[in-house]
């Protein structure tokens, strides 16, 4: 089953897919956003193509757990997703996750510039990956229940 991984930014969708197997996320290129319909009919296409199954969408919440601007804007377009293509979307956290896709592109020495241009993409691969990490965790404890 094929995940899209989607980090919602301002200017900027970061997006990751699953492999087929659904244990590994690969970084996309990222969509330059323009506007919702136009943001959507990308999105759309990235679908068609991957044949995705489920969308995990993140949500930025502050540190205490609380929902600003950017979560509440996330939640919005959950719903949207969830309209416009009849796939289920689930909410990520991803607190840290650009800091954390921040740190590992200063570790592998890239530029200030270069790490502009792949960051969304990289916070994008972080949420998948942390969803898909949880669920086989989540798979190998309940067969070791059973």
């Amino acid at each position: 089953m094929r995940v899209l991984g989607i980090d919602l930014g301002e200017k900027r969708i970061g997006i990751s897919i699953s492999d087929e197997l659904g244990i590994t996320a690969q970084g996309l290129p990222t969509i330059n956003s323009i506007n919702e319909i136009e943001d959507l009919k990308n999105i759309k296409e990235i679908i068609d193509k991957y044949g995705v199954e489920k969308i995990i969408l993140g949500l930025p919440k502050n540190m205490n757990g609380s929902l600003g601007r950017q979560a509440k804007k996330a939640l919005s377009f959950a719903e949207k997703l969830k309209l416009s293509f009849q796939l289920p979307v689930e909410l990520e956290d991803e607190r840290l996750s650009t800091s954390k896709a921040e740190k590992f592109l200063i570790e592998t020495d890239r530029s200030r510039k270069k790490r502009k241009k792949v960051i969304d993409k990289m916070a994008a691969v972080i949420i998948l990956q942390s969803f898909l990490d949880r669920r086989m965790m989540n798979k190998e404890i309940k067969n070791e229940l059973y």
